[in-house]
């Protein structure tokens, strides 16, 4: 049995969830991207975790929008306003929350040849 876990800077323990400061501050002076790749980085490091911010596509869309094609590039205030948004939401602690013992479960795994994660869901 696991005792403790680390979710995108979330400890999990039989203490309950604590910040892990170190891993939210990388997130936290994460600065706003600069190009089209940095945009699909951001937006794919954020997109696992789609399913815990609520609204997520509303949020990104202004960020995905600078993907598509024949577009210049333009980090407006929109797109400023979407970055902080989305960072705000992957640091802060509603995105893990104590489970409640009434639901079921699910437990999403992914595997490759050189590791193995899961989220109980």
């Amino acid at each position: 049995m696991v005792e403790e876990g680390i979710v995108l800077g979330h400890k999990i323990s039989h203490k309950g969830i604590q910040v892990d400061k170190a891993k939210i501050e990388v997130i936290e002076k994460l600065p706003p991207p600069v190009n089209v790749k940095g945009v699909r980085s951001f937006l794919s490091h954020t997109g696992f975790y789609r399913r815990f911010i609520k609204d997520f596509s509303l949020i990104a869309k202004p960020l995905n929008d600078l993907l598509q094609k024949d577009i210049y590039f333009v980090f407006d205030d929109t797109c400023l306003e979407a970055f902080n948004k989305l960072k705000k939401a992957l640091t802060s602690t509603p995105i893990v929350q104590a489970p409640r013992w009434d639901l079921p479960f699910e437990l999403m795994c992914d595997a490759s040849d050189t590791a193995i994660g899961g989220v109980l869901g």
